[in-house]
């Protein structure tokens, strides 16, 4: 049994969107076999990051605590999220940025060097997006997905990273409920 936390990353907290169906779908599956948490970065409250003391002395705002309390807990860490403008939505930025700060996510040492603090969690990327999921890897080299998983959780020492890269999302019914099927399977299996 696996502790994972799921965190959507679709900015909007309403809405029937793709995103959320596959947040759903993982979350179905999982809880049959494991412990899950689900954190909806469009339902939580939390400011962006102006300034670098924000970052380093500020203490987090509630949401932004519980969110760690949830990554802490987890062995397994899920981010859906739709890529918006060739990257990850701005507001999944800021999450991230609020929550992967110094203390928590790292220890910063003297001469620019850092100790991560959240090894042996892993995690599983999903992203969808509107382009064929081939053009995303080959032309653009899956920009967004390599910067997440090596500036972010890389960084902060969550290893193995694995990515599900879902093109063509506005394409025929079908082929979304085959991936909602595909998700089901990843989260039954916790990877």
């Amino acid at each position: 049994m696996a502790r994972i936390t799921i965190i959507d990353g679709h900015p909007s907290g309403e809405g029937d969107h793709y995103v959320h169906a596959l947040a759903s779908a993982y979350q179905r599956a999982a809880e049959e076999l494991h412990e899950v948490r689900r954190l909806d970065i469009g339902k939580l409250e939390f400011a962006f990051v102006r300034e670098p003391r924000v970052w380093t002395q500020l203490e987090p705002e509630e949401d932004i605590l519980k969110a760690q309390e949830a990554i802490a807990w987890a062995d397994h860490l899920v981010i859906v999220y739709p890529l918006w403008l060739g990257d990850v939505p701005a507001l999944l930025k800021a999450f991230l940025e609020q929550v992967m700060r110094p203390g928590f996510a790292m220890e910063i040492k003297a001469n620019a060097k850092w100790r991560p603090l959240l090894r042996g969690k892993s995690a599983r990327i999903i992203v969808t997006m509107g382009m064929p999921a081939p053009m995303y890897r080959l032309f653009f080299r899956s920009h967004s997905v390599k910067s997440l998983k090596r500036n972010i959780l890389h960084f902060v020492g969550i290893k193995p990273v694995r990515t599900t890269i879902i093109g063509r999302v506005d394409s025929w019914p079908g082929y979304r409920k085959k991936w909602l099927r595909r998700v089901e399977r990843l989260g039954r299996f916790a990877r």
